[in-house]
């Protein structure tokens, strides 16, 4: 039987990012690309639909329907490898904590903990701000810009074709949620340093200093962890493949070994 690799992507994508590396892993290992709550084919999360200001997302809500789809394809004592980028980074963290007897390795690309930050540093302070001014926003266009360009490069969603603008900013409700649920988060460095399994930790040259600090810090505390980084930024995953998934393959491959 093949080990199972789960792929966890980012806000504002779909498992189909993760279609080129698992393709490139079908040989070895019986992957599983998920979509998280609101993205792809994966239903809104029913308590925050129509705006709902009495709902509280969490971590452990999308943690709960990532379970209940690797459970729709795995045995229930089946472990797997835990990959995610960006927002389903932070979910793997979550996923890994709550079950880490299943998981046999974490790699994480820039995964979105904010709640790790230490509150006085200026990462925290930045990704607040951004979060504040997004909220903040009165039209879902200018608040899908702020995302946007902030994980890419200012001008970024004004010079993306309309048809992807338009989806984009269909998703920005859904991006809210993800971030509440970021920031609400109850878990310490500490409580992630109780993760032994092997664990990759990545970023892009070119990334914000909130993510560049978590990945710093997530390398430190995780006890078995590398740490590496790639061309690119953010966004790394889908934009600079070739960079980012052999370091991944060749992470797998050796987790894999130590597991049998």
């Amino acid at each position: 039987m093949k080990p199972a690799v789960v792929l966890l992507h980012s806000s504002m994508s779909s498992k189909a990012q993760w279609a080129t590396l698992a393709a490139q892993l079908a040989d070895r290992f019986h992957c599983i690309p998920l979509d998280l709550q609101g993205y792809g084919a994966a239903p809104f999360p029913a308590g925050g639909a129509d705006g709902a200001t009495s709902y509280s997302h969490t971590l452990a809500h999308e943690a709960d329907a990532v379970s209940h789809a690797i459970d729709a394809q795995l045995a229930a004592d089946q472990s797997f490898h835990l990959v995610g980028h960006s927002f389903g980074g932070a979910v793997a963290l979550h996923l890994a904590r709550r079950a880490p007897q299943r998981v046999l390795s974490l790699t994480l690309f820039e995964p979105v903990a904010f709640h790790l930050l230490p509150v006085e540093h200026a990462a925290h302070t930045e990704i607040v701000s951004v979060v504040g001014n997004i909220n903040a926003c009165a039209a879902d266009r200018d608040a899908t810009r702020i995302f946007i360009d902030y994980w890419n490069r200012a001008g970024a969603f004004d010079e993306a074709p309309a048809p992807a603008q338009e989806k984009m900013i269909a998703q920005i409700a859904k991006v809210r949620l993800d971030f509440q649920a970021l920031l609400g988060e109850k878990a310490t460095l500490a409580d992630i340093a109780t993760l032994t399994i092997p664990a990759l930790v990545m970023a892009g040259e070119r990334s914000p200093a909130s993510t560049r600090l978590l990945v710093e810090q997530l390398a430190t505390a995780l006890p078995n962890a590398t740490h590496m980084q790639t061309r690119g930024g953010h966004m790394g995953p889908i934009t600079h493949g070739d960079a980012v998934n052999p370091a991944i393959i060749a992470f797998l491959a050796g987790a894999k070994t130590a597991a049998d």
